[in-house]
C-alpha cells in the first residue's frame, strides 16, 4: 500500500514539476532577451553575469533535463561576448560543456537548440591555439539544427551568418530571408524582433 501511495504522489507531482520548469525557463528566456536586445552594451556584462548565477541554480534544480543546460550554454556564450577579451575564453568553454551535456540528455530539446548554439560557438570562437573554433564542426552542428527545425528563426539566422563568414553570400541570403518569415514563438516577441533586426542588417550589408 505504501508503494502505491508514493507512486500516486509522484504521478500527481509530475505536471507541477513540469510547470515549474516551464515557468522558470520562460523567465530566463525573457530576461536574456531584455539584456541582449534592450539593455545598453555598457550594462550587459553585469546583467549577464547575474543571469548566469541564476541559470546555474536552475540547472541544479533540474539535473536530468536538457533545457536548463541549453540555456546555461546560451547565457554563458552571450556573457562571453559582452565580456570580450581573453577572459571570455573560459566562459565559452563552460558554455560548450553545458551544451554538450544537454545533447547527451536530449538532442531534440527546444527544437535542437543545443546544436544551434554549439554551431554558433564553433564559428565565432577563435581557433587553435587560443580557442576551439572549428568551421567544419560549426557547419555540421548548424545543419543538424536545421534538420530538426528547418523553419526556426535562430537555426536559420546562425547558418546564414555562418555562410556569410564563409564567403557564401548568395546561399546565406536564403537562410537570412527565412529568419524574416519565421513564425513567431510564444512568449519570445522581444527575442524574435531582435533576431529579425540582426538578419535585416546582415542582408543589407550584402
Amino acid at each position: 500500500m505504501k508503494w502505491l501511495i508514493v507512486m500516486m504522489a509522484w504521478v500527481i507531482a509530475m505536471p507541477l514539476w513540469a510547470a515549474d520548469l516551464e515557468t522558470e525557463l520562460n523567465g530566463i528566456q525573457q530576461r536574456w532577451a531584455e539584456i541582449q536586445y534592450r539593455l545598453p552594451e555598457t550594462k550587459q556584462e553585469k546583467a549577464f553575469a547575474d543571469l548566469a548565477v541564476d541559470v546555474e541554480a536552475f540547472v541544479a534544480r533540474y539535473r536530468d533535463r536538457a533545457e536548463p543546460l541549453i540555456w546555461e550554454g546560451i547565457v554563458l556564450s552571450t556573457y562571453a561576448g559582452a565580456k570580450g577579451g581573453l577572459g571570455a575564453l573560459g566562459l565559452v568553454k563552460d558554455a560548450r560543456r553545458s551544451l554538450e551535456a544537454a545533447l547527451a540528455i536530449d538532442a531534440d530539446a527546444l527544437d535542437g537548440s543545443a546544436y544551434t548554439s554549439l554551431g554558433s560557438l564553433y564559428y565565432q570562437v577563435p581557433g587553435w591555439p587560443l580557442g576551439f573554433g572549428d568551421d567544419d564542426k560549426a557547419r555540421s552542428y548548424l545543419q543538424k539544427a536545421l534538420a530538426i527545425n528547418p523553419d526556426g528563426i535562430d537555426a536559420n539566422y546562425f547558418f546564414g551568418d555562418f555562410l556569410l563568414e564563409q564567403g557564401e553570400p548568395e546561399r546565406a541570403k536564403t537562410y537570412l530571408r527565412k529568419v524574416l518569415e519565421a513564425p513567431d514563438r510564444p512568449g519570445r516577441s522581444v527575442a524574435d524582433a531582435g533576431r529579425r533586426e540582426q538578419a535585416k542588417k546582415r542582408l543589407e550589408a550584402y
